[in-house]
């Protein structure tokens, strides 16, 4: 399998599966990656997931050496999700978290920009190198400018270089760099304080955050978006107040 799907304890984790190919995006990956989202988000009980990448690397980008569309082609049967079917952060609705083992560049690294969180390892390192070699990076020449100020995401747009994670922490990209032996730890923090949370009102809140970034700030504040309605009307809004003054743990059960 080129993606590997594992269900516990409300996460999912999702591991690229190309270890012989830098775990390069291929098109049949493009479609299991689909599939998982899909998958993620017809699953009640899923509260979060961890993409990763087996082996070394997490993810080198679209597989260079696959006989299939490029250019034009590529770009018009792109789905709405961007590169892997999360480039562009719309899904799935729980929070994602990025687990960057090894290289994340072109459609690697726009995977990571459409996560929610990103942990990297001390010796990661990001870049769109597509103008390297005649292409677009198509989700991230979009992204980046978004995300940071125009000289920072310029420089790496206009010459395709790589950077560390120590300066992609730097840059407001990424949450934590660790050892690359201490990262399944540092990741599983992260999935820790998201469990403690209500489901609800983190895919409220990630809905929110997706869907009024081009409002204004009255605008956005008061969109009546439907999964804001129903985190606000479920029985987790009572259980957290009840948990509050009763000073014990709430019991959360996404309703």
């Amino acid at each position: 399998m080129s993606v590997e799907l594992d269900v516990a304890d409300g996460v999912a984790r999702v591991t690229l599966n190309r270890p012989e190919r830098m775990n390069a995006v291929d098109a049949a990956t493009e479609a299991a990656l689909e599939e998982v989202w899909d998958a993620i988000d017809g699953d009640p009980a899923i509260r979060c997931a961890v993409l990763t990448g087996a082996g070394r690397a997490f993810c080198a980008g679209a597989d260079m050496k696959e006989d299939g569309p490029g250019g034009l082609a590529y770009w018009a049967g792109a789905g709405e999700g961007g590169f892997g079917g999360i480039a562009l952060g719309r899904r799935p609705s729980v929070p994602v978290i990025a687990r960057v083992n090894g290289v994340a560049l072109g459609g690697g690294f726009e995977m990571v920009l459409g996560c929610d969180l990103v942990v990297a390892a001390e010796t990661a390192s990001f870049g769109l190198p597509e103008p390297r070699v005649g292409r677009l990076p198509l989700d991230g020449m979009v992204i980046l400018p978004r995300r940071l100020p125009r000289p920072l995401a310029m420089g790496l747009l206009l010459t395709g270089r790589r950077i560390g994670a120590a300066e992609a922490l730097a840059q407001g990209l990424v949450n934590q760099v660790a050892p690359l032996d201490e990262l399944d730890a540092a990741t599983d923090a992260w999935v820790r304080d998201i469990l403690a949370c209500a489901p609800l009102s983190l895919k409220a809140i990630k809905r929110a955050a997706g869907d009024t970034a081009h409002l204004t700030v009255p605008e956005a504040r008061n969109a009546r978006l439907p999964s804001l309605v129903a985190a606000l009307q479920s029985r987790d809004a009572d259980e957290g107040v009840a948990a509050f003054r009763e000073k014990r743990a709430p019991v959360w059960t996404g309703r």
